[in-house]
Order: C-alpha cells, then sequence, then structure tokens
C-alpha cells in the first residue's frame, strides 16, 4: 500500500497545484485541463470504479487529442502558458519584464511552477494509481494496454537524435518509444508530430525549446515576458489574422488558423502601385504619421492579395490585420475599443467596398475615418479595396433637382451628390490598379512561370496564355496565375 500512497500523494499534489493557479487561473476554463480536472477529483478517492474511470480518463484524451493530433501534456500546457491572457502577460507585452510589478511576477512565476507540475503527470502514474484501487477485479490488460497513453519518456527530436531509442517499423505504421515502464507503439503520424511539436513557426521554437528543457519553469519567467515583449499577448501572440465575426451575439475577433500565405514577391506587376502601400505600412510600423488607403481599380489585379502580402511581410515587426466585412461596418468603435491599448499596429481590412444609394451605414465609416468623436487610435490604419473609385452609387437621378421643377425633388442636391462622393475622399492615399494590357498580361505569366521553374516553349506560353484570356477573365494578374495553373497541370 505505500506504493499506492505514493501514487496517491502525485495524484493530490498535481490536483492542488492546479487549484493554486491565481494569475492563469483562466487556464481552469480550458475545455482539456476541464476534463484533467474532473478525472483528478475522481481519482482522489480510496476507491475508484473501472467504468467511471476509463470514461473521464478517454475524455481528457480525447480533448488532449484535439483535431485529430496527439500532443504531449506539457506541450499542451506551454502552448496555453504562451497564448493565455492575464495581467502578467498583459503587462509585459506593453512593459516588459523590468518594468513590471514585482507581485504579478512572483504570482507568476508560481504559477508556472505549479503549471509544470501537472504538466508532468504521465498516463502511466495514472494508470498505475488506476490498478492499485479499482473496486472490480483484475483490469491490468484492459487499463494497462488498451487505455491510450499522451507522455513519452523521450521527445520525438531526442529519439532521433539518439538513433536506437525508436524502432520504426514503416511497413506497420507504428514507431516503438523506448524508456517508458513498457515499450509504447504510436503511430507514425503522432510520432511526426511530436518531432515537429509546435505549428506556430520557428519564431516561438527558442521559448517553447527554453520550457521542454528546464527543470523549474518558475526559473523561465523572464523568458516568457520577453517572448509577450515582442509577440504580444492572447490571440494576438498566437494568430496574425483575424475575422471579425457574429454567431447570433455581440461581435468578436476570430482568429484565423491558415491566412492566405501570399508573399509580396509571389506578386508580378503593379510594382509602382504596391511600393505606395510598402512605404506607408513602414511609416506606420515605425511610429510616424500615415494614411488610410484605398485600393481600387479593376477585379483581379491584386489589391486584396497586396494586402495579404503586406501582413506576411511585416508581421514580425507587429504588424496584423483584423477583416470586417461590410455589413459589420456599425461595430468600428467596438473594434477599435479592443484594438487601442495593444502594443501591436493593426490594419482593418475591408474588401470590396461599395455601398448602395439608400444604405446608411458607410456613416460609421465616414466617421472613423474622419471627424467621429471616437478617434481612431495611432495603432490603427484602415485598408479597403473596391472595384469602384466612388464607393456610393450614384444615379442620374440624384443630379435631377440641381434643375428641376419637380417639387418632389431635393432642394439642395448637390449637397446629396457631394455627400457621397466624400466617402472615398476621406482616405488619405488612393491606389489604382489598372487592368495589364497585353504586353503586361504576358509579363506577368512569364515571371510566375519563371516562380514556378517550368520549361516551356515562350511562342507557345504567349500563344495560349493569350488565347486563355480571351476565352475567361480578360487580362488580369488573377487570370495569368488561372492560366499557369492549368499549364503545370497539363505539363
Amino acid at each position: 500500500m505505500a506504493l499506492g500512497n505514493n501514487y496517491s500523494a502525485e495524484i493530490k499534489k498535481a490536483l492542488l497545484s492546479i487549484k493554486s493557479l491565481s494569475i492563469y487561473r483562466q487556464l481552469l476554463q480550458n475545455e482539456v485541463l476541464i476534463c484533467l480536472i474532473d478525472l483528478l477529483n475522481y481519482m482522489d478517492n480510496d476507491k475508484v470504479d473501472i467504468c467511471i474511470f476509463t470514461e473521464l480518463y478517454n475524455n481528457f484524451y480525447y480533448k488532449l487529442a484535439g483535431r485529430g493530433t496527439l500532443r504531449a501534456l506539457n506541450e499542451y500546457i506551454i502552448e496555453a502558458i504562451l497564448f493565455d491572457e492575464n495581467t502578467f502577460t498583459k503587462q509585459a507585452e506593453i512593459h516588459g519584464y523590468e518594468l513590471m510589478d514585482d507581485f504579478i511576477k512572483l504570482s507568476a512565476s508560481k504559477d508556472l511552477y505549479y503549471l509544470q507540475t501537472v504538466s508532468m503527470l504521465s498516463s502511466s502514474l495514472i494508470k498505475q494509481y488506476a490498478l492499485d484501487f479499482c473496486t472490480a477485479g483484475s483490469f491490468e490488460e484492459c487499463i494497462v494496454k488498451n487505455l491510450p497513453v499522451w507522455d513519452f519518456e523521450y521527445k520525438a527530436s531526442d529519439i532521433i537524435q539518439a538513433g536506437t531509442d525508436a524502432d520504426e517499423d514503416t511497413n506497420a505504421g507504428t514507431v516503438t518509444v523506448k524508456g517508458t515502464d513498457t515499450d509504447t507503439d504510436i503511430n507514425t503520424a503522432q510520432f511526426s508530430m511530436l518531432h515537429s511539436y509546435t505549428n506556430y513557426g520557428s519564431n516561438f521554437s527558442p521559448i517553447i525549446e527554453k520550457l521542454l528543457s528546464s527543470d523549474d519553469w518558475s526559473n523561465c519567467i523572464q523568458h516568457i515576458a520577453d517572448f509577450h515583449n515582442k509577440w504580444g499577448c492572447g490571440i494576438f501572440a498566437r494568430f496574425k489574422a483575424f475575422l471579425w465575426y457574429h454567431n447570433g451575439g455581440p461581435g468578436y475577433l476570430k482568429g484565423i488558423e491558415n491566412p492566405d500565405p501570399v508573399k509580396l514577391s509571389d506578386l508580378i506587376g503593379y510594382e509602382n502601385e504596391r511600393s505606395e502601400v510598402i512605404n506607408n505600412t513602414l511609416q506606420f510600423l515605425k511610429g510616424h504619421p500615415a494614411n488610410n488607403m484605398l485600393l481600387y481599380g479593376d477585379r483581379g489585379t491584386g489589391k486584396s492579395s497586396t494586402i495579404k502580402a503586406i501582413i506576411n511581410e511585416y508581421y514580425q515587426q507587429g504588424l496584423r490585420i483584423i477583416e470586417i466585412p461590410k455589413k459589420h461596418l456599425m461595430d468600428f468603435p467596438e473594434v477599435i475599443r479592443t484594438l487601442e491599448e495593444r502594443k501591436q499596429k493593426f490594419i482593418i481590412f475591408v474588401d470590396d467596398l461599395a455601398f448602395e444609394d439608400n444604405e446608411e451605414n458607410y456613416t460609421a465609416l465616414k466617421a472613423i475615418l474622419e471627424g467621429g468623436v471616437e478617434s481612431k487610435p495611432a495603432n490603427i490604419l484602415i485598408f479597403a479595396t473596391s472595384n469602384r473609385r466612388h464607393l456610393i452609387k450614384e444615379k442620374f437621378s440624384d443630379r435631377a433637382g440641381l434643375q428641376s421643377s419637380n417639387l418632389d425633388e431635393e432642394i439642395h442636391a448637390a449637397d446629396t451628390i457631394q455627400e457621397k462622393l466624400s466617402l472615398a475622399d476621406r482616405f488619405g492615399i488612393k491606389v489604382t490598379f489598372s487592368s495589364p494590357d497585353k504586353y503586361k498580361y504576358l509579363e506577368i505569366v512569364e515571371g510566375i512561370v519563371e516562380k514556378r521553374g517550368l520549361k516551356v516553349d515562350r511562342e507557345y506560353l504567349h500563344r495560349e496564355a493569350l488565347k486563355w484570356e480571351l476565352w475567361y477573365n480578360g487580362r488580369s494578374p488573377r487570370t495569368a496565375r488561372q492560366f499557369v495553373d492549368w499549364l503545370e497541370g497539363t505539363l
């Protein structure tokens, strides 16, 4: 029973650690940790029913596996720490470690110790605890062999470096991980995921590696603060692109998991037009005055792609993008209040902007662009795209009042006309993207073909490209890309 008491002490220690969180207490609402707490609370008894235990165990495993990809518990908790938003992470983002409140740093440091304690819970320990306290006979095979595992003695990177610690059976699709109580078979997809333990790119690898290799996370408090000072906290550390989203209730920022990866180097042509957008964005990032921008012109000329490429180019300098659908423009004040105290710089992106003559929600955009009671913070710019130079549709009937004797016509018709034209004028910089001529179109086609490394006879390329634009959508960079997609597929 002494061994069982040791297991019980580990369970109680982990449970107490979770309940002792103060700064990172919001993690108690994390769906994975909720399932873990349910499991530990049930196990904090002298008797364990095998059926209830198995259900709670698998509930936790199901949540940890997430979208079909297994992560070790310590890796999941590290991710939760890095993307949590709390008093400590907010102060770290704005002020940096040295200027933060000492009591906040101390409390956060203790929380990191508690979270590391929880992260060290192994599936083998929990299984053994259940075996010692189960109330219904011998279930060793059911518990030890059949219940899945979530922890491994070695990280996959260590296994690969050691070379002899894992035996891969390619035909069976499994990898045997040595070093735990028993050899563990996991599928090769899970093994690959463990090796590339983060989906967030090389930018976050140093801090993740630091925590994974640390014996005491509380000693990493300054490293974590430095991370937040550079990358932000909460969803602004995790995502670079957002959508202002409504789902039957108030609007909120929804992070985009897989934003368009287009880069400036991917875009061919329109260098002069794009340079205006780039220069204005760089002024903005440097803290200098910058202008809201309207990119208008023919369809398929790369207006939206330019803005998305700008974000990908300057994300590491603190730039983020928020796309707001036109129908939610009345939410602008709420969006601004969400962003105004953040360290990052934000481009609010409104795509395909145009209004019917009877729409009034454009007044919210006009007020934000210039002249509203609630001014636009210095960390926000508005970039809009449109196929129209004048954003509000104007009819000939609008001008009838200028010289009409009809009593039903507006007396001050000229004022109405000026009102409709004024919205576009409130963008400080307007950049025109026009459809290319034949030679520019072929130049764009050649540039895309060269970037993809395709070997095509130039005369054949030009002939087929011109056929394509006649048959389909006319000359534009989008048409050029669609043609090259077809061409690459046929080669």
